[in-house]
């Protein structure tokens, strides 16, 4: 689930100044003057060298921000579960924090401003470290399977989807292949042999016997848009925030671990005690039982065994 922007070049600070004349007999003054200017802004440039900031990542007691977007209910609950019971276990303090977007949340992730995010599944990191070769990230635990699945309004059935339907897939190519992943798990089209499932693209259908039509919408979009298509394969949380309930959605078989929503941390800290212990907090036993019994993240964060 991503959005990325390119951070704007900095401006020079080395531009000569014009603009007036130094008279030779003068000139001591104004040097003394700029000596003792630059040794200020050198003594000055100097501290933050010698004292360099640290993240909470590295800081025993420091409270460790957990990120994910802004608005997501079901995400920051996780957070927040584990923050309050799992956490103190592990002798650590963890707190929430939303972020506008994947650039910014991987960012702060990746130099240690959060101590980790878990918005995304392998696939999309895969895709953000390609279009961001300056982050390190890494995806440390798998932590809970999106609820993600076959939608239709007119048809009940996988079997009912006529010839020449039209289905959407999520514009992005790491979820338009867990969209054709999900497809094939229905009967529905097969993938040539040996396919890397997590990599796959149309031109990697080997058979099509419904002569099904293709067309890719993003997140928001596509649940708007399930009446005016036959069918449409996405994430639940979206389908529900368009009012479509469960009911609708015709099949949702239970995903790879490479779909799954990771722990991603800092690759720099990944030996820190603090994140080692981050790590085992998500991967303690009770985030899987907050996941299969509470209301909060129900039908939308699944435990990994689900179904």
């Amino acid at each position: 689930m991503s959005n990325d922007t390119a951070t704007p070049p900095t401006a020079s600070h080395d531009e000569p100044v014009h603009g007036f004349e130094l008279k030779r007999k003068r000139q001591w003054p104004w040097i003394a003057g700029i000596a003792v200017v630059a040794l200020g802004v050198t003594a000055a440039v100097g501290v933050p060298l010698l004292n360099p900031a640290k993240s909470a990542n590295e800081i025993p007691g420091a409270t460790l921000l957990v990120a994910t977007a802004e608005g997501n209910a079901a995400e920051q609950a996780l957070v927040n579960f584990v923050a309050e019971n799992v956490a103190p276990k592990y002798g650590i303090t963890i707190d929430f924090k939303g972020l506008s977007d994947s650039n910014t949340i991987n960012r702060a992730v990746s130099e240690g401003e959060v101590a980790g995010t878990i918005y995304q599944h392998k696939l999309w990191l895969g895709q953000v470290l390609e279009s961001n070769p300056d982050f390190a990230l890494t995806a440390a635990v798998p932590v809970f399977r999106w609820g993600f699945g076959l939608y239709s309004e007119k048809y009940a059935d996988v079997d009912d989807i006529p010839d020449g339907a039209t289905i959407s897939l999520y514009s992005d190519p790491a979820n338009e292949s867990q969209g054709l992943w999900v497809l094939e798990q229905a009967g529905l089209i097969t993938l040539q042999e040996g396919v890397d499932e997590s990599r796959a693209t149309q031109d990697d259908i080997a058979t099509n016997p419904k002569n099904l039509q293709f067309v890719l919408l993003d997140f928001a979009a596509q649940s708007r848009a399930l009446p005016d298509l036959d069918a449409a394969v996405g994430y639940t949380e979206y389908y529900l925030a368009a009012n479509i309930p469960l009911s609708k959605q015709i099949f949702a078989p239970a995903t790879p671990d490479d779909f799954a929503g990771q722990l991603t941390i800092g690759t720099d800290y990944a030996d820190t005690e603090n994140v080692k212990n981050l790590v085992a907090a998500f991967n303690d036993p009770a985030v899987q039982e907050f996941l299969a019994n509470d209301p909060s993240v129900k039908d939308i964060l699944l435990p990994l065994k689900a179904r």
